[in-house]
């Protein structure tokens, strides 16, 4: 199976049905929820996510929508490990370099999906916004 790290701005352009790039994130967790893909995100992720909506939603509301997510996404670890990892990689941006190597670490990611690929430049994954993995991985669209 495919296994992808799902950053946040993907998860946002979902949440605020942000267009033009709805489209491709909503296709993206449909193939997670028919479990043709394993979408993977980071406590950081959760974090950021709930940063953001807590500007235009309740708690509860944030709470409930992070719950549905978790139904059809998994949570990878972060560790100290990680977080030096982090701190002494070539990234310029620390909190991309926390969600890269949290999926290197996991040896089952194969892919981080964002649509800041420059972002990812040190990744030893394979980085792809959204639109390229559905076009690369059409194949595996297959809806119920």
């Amino acid at each position: 199976m495919i296994n992808i790290l799902i950053d946040t701005d993907v998860l946002l352009d979902f949440l605020y049905e942000r267009e033009p790039f709805y489209e491709d994130s909503a296709k993206i967790l449909n193939l997670c929820d028919l479990h043709k893909i394993s979408g993977w995100l980071t406590p950081v992720i959760l974090s950021n996510i709930y940063y953001m909506l807590r500007k235009s939603h309740s708690h509860d509301e944030i709470v409930a929508r992070l719950r549905e997510l978790l139904k059809i996404l998994n949570i990878l670890s972060m560790n100290k490990e990680t977080v030096l990892l982090a701190l002494n990689s070539k990234f310029t941006d620390f909190e991309d370099a926390l969600q890269n190597y949290a999926a290197e670490y996991n040896d089952e990611v194969n892919f981080v999906v964002t649509r800041n690929i420059k972002d990812y430049k040190n990744s030893s994954l394979k980085v792809l916004t959204p639109n390229d993995f559905l076009l690369q991985y059409k194949n595996i669209e297959i809806t119920e």
